[in-house]
């Protein structure tokens, strides 16, 4: 697993728009059972009662990789979410960026949230 990328900062917490929420909700409407939580200012998206994405309170949407979905993602180029804290060590958390080009592409982001959720 590639551990290379400069962290992604935790965003400070502002509460998405009911737009970006719904933007999230409908880009991974066709797993059906989709339920989202709003949590840290952010949003846990949920299949089933399983976890396997979130959306910062910046917008950006995170898969969670676990297992061979890990190196996959690596692969693919997203980028793994690096917790910094003031006056804590860096936490590398189980979550990477959506590519840009499934940001608006349905059919692109159910087909990895697909994937990793076989491996969750």
């Amino acid at each position: 697993m590639s551990t290379n990328w400069p962290p992604i900062k935790t965003p400070p917490e502002v509460a998405l728009s009911n737009e970006e929420i719904a933007h999230a909700r409908d880009l991974f409407d066709a797993l059906g059972e989709l339920t989202t939580r709003k949590m840290f200012g952010g949003l846990g998206i949920y299949h089933r009662g399983v976890i396997f994405a979130v959306m910062l309170s910046d917008g950006r949407i995170m898969l969670k990789g676990q297992g061979e979905m890990q190196d996959r993602f690596d692969a693919l180029g997203m980028k793994r979410w690096t917790s910094v804290r003031p006056g804590k060590s860096p936490t590398a958390m189980p979550y990477w960026t959506l590519p840009d080009s499934a940001q608006d592409d349905a059919e692109e982001a159910v087909a990895l949230a697909r994937a990793a959720l076989a491996c969750l």
